[in-house]
């Protein structure tokens, strides 16, 4: 059943997906798989070990913007981190873009919802989703901050060279875009924020001057980025409905909308959400890019068929196309946000469950069970191989290359990641 999380019915109830071959995972860790630690300096990585990282926000207003299509309100915010030490060379950019999820925190609308759901009173459940989805949050209401929910991937990431950017996308989950126009906005939206990074690098001038807060504390921060972000080597990744948005932004029909001196040099579709668009792939087809995509085999929001949407996005490229499966993984843990260990609003495991079965998933509505990665787990992971891929294909460094095409698996106390190099 292909992910349908239309904001007019009761979610829970559309969360369907395909059966996967059951196996077991556990911790992954990319020193592990990648070969000997051979000196990274000629790939643009710290020759000396991680670095330290900072962490810091921005926030343009919740209304930075308006959706051509609709005039809604979108927000302009984002998680940035980078190394401490920008030093002399340019430091490549990845941006991430989450998914679709609930906008306000709104513990009240939640019960409600809930309560309206088990009582089967549509008329009252969408009230509560309603104030759940809205955008600006009501007074008095925090807005859910998704961009946070890759805090350890954008450390992990920045540790190893890179500056992050999780840019935050509640007004276009608000809004009542749907199918490639949200896939299109979201792609604007990544633009939008290039854009900004692109002046500000530059020049040291443009929105972003001032805007930087830090994460911890809300202190304003000054950090001179001008000539420290190297815009030739950018990498995306999308989480759900945020992979078709990168998968978007990406293609080849529409790189005349990047900001200028910005070029993509890797896409990564993390469980996208992929038939909530045409069946036409014209508009997402990537020839050039190096494209990888990952589901885990518990996820209850896409099917299978997200693996498919990636391979048919790259179905002409000529650059190299990796599948990546993790045994036990569903889809909102990749989330701290949408994890239940957050204790966030609307945070919860997708995953399908069977009271006779502790510690097991599978796929909702299917029988092949399997352990269930933890949280933490989980996120190492996938964390494991996003890292990789981003190494490999902005910064050169060539040791993990076995990783991604599956030569080389897990130690022998793990169970295996299925990776599959090339279109089906």
């Amino acid at each position: 059943m292909k992910h349908n999380d239309s904001p007019a019915v009761p979610r829970r109830r559309l969360l369907r997906s395909c059966t996967l071959a059951a196996s077991t995972a556990s911790l992954l860790l990319p020193q592990v798989l990648a070969g000997s630690p051979a000196s990274a300096a000629s790939h643009g990585t710290p020759a000396h070990g991680p670095q330290s990282v900072a962490t810091l926000t921005y926030d343009l207003g919740d209304r930075a913007y308006t959706l051509p299509e609709t005039g809604e309100p979108v927000e302009l915010a984002a998680t940035v981190h980078y190394p401490k030490g920008l030093g002399t060379t340019p430091r490549p950019l990845v941006v991430l873009l989450h998914g679709w999820h609930e906008t306000c925190a709104d513990r009240a609308a939640a019960a409600a919802r809930d309560a309206a759901e088990q009582a089967e009173d549509r008329d009252a459940w969408s009230a509560a989703n309603q104030k759940l989805f809205s955008w600006p949050c009501a007074p008095g209401t925090r807005p859910i901050a998704n961009d946070r929910g890759y805090d350890y991937l954008g450390d992990k990431l920045a540790r190893h060279g890179f500056i992050v950017v999780s840019v935050r996308a509640n007004g276009i989950n608000a809004s009542s875009v749907w199918g490639d126009e949200n896939a299109s906005a979201r792609a604007d939206l990544v633009n939008r924020h290039l854009a900004l990074w692109q002046q500000l690098n530059a020049t040291g001038r443009g929105g972003l001057v001032g805007a930087f807060r830090d994460a911890a504390t809300g202190e304003p921060r000054r950090v001179d980025f001008r000539h420290h972000v190297d815009l030739n080597r950018v990498g995306t990744l999308g989480h759900s409905r945020g992979g078709a948005g990168v998968t978007w932004q990406a293609a080849d029909h529409h790189k005349a909308q990047l900001p200028a001196g910005v070029k993509v040099r890797a896409v990564m579709a993390l469980a996208p959400a992929y038939n909530v668009m045409t069946e036409d792939m014209t508009a997402y087809e990537i020839t050039k890019t190096p494209m990888a995509v990952i589901r885990g085999t518990c996820d209850g929001q896409v099917g299978r068929e997200a693996l498919s949407f990636a391979a048919d996005a790259t179905a002409k490229s000529t650059a190299p196309f990796d599948r990546i499966e993790i045994h036990g993984a569903n889809h909102n843990h990749f989330n701290t946000q949408w994890s239940p260990d957050s204790r966030q609003v609307a945070a919860w495991d997708d995953a399908g469950h069977d009271d006779n079965r502790p510690g097991q998933c599978t796929e909702p509505g299917e029988s092949a069970y399997e352990a269930q990665l933890t949280e933490a787990d989980q996120r190492q992971v996938g964390a494991a191989y996003i890292d990789a891929f981003f190494r490999r294909y902005i910064t050169g460094d060539k040791r993990f290359d076995a990783m991604l095409t599956g030569r080389r698996h897990p130690p022998a106390h793990m169970a295996p990641v299925d990776v599959t190099a090339g279109r089906p």
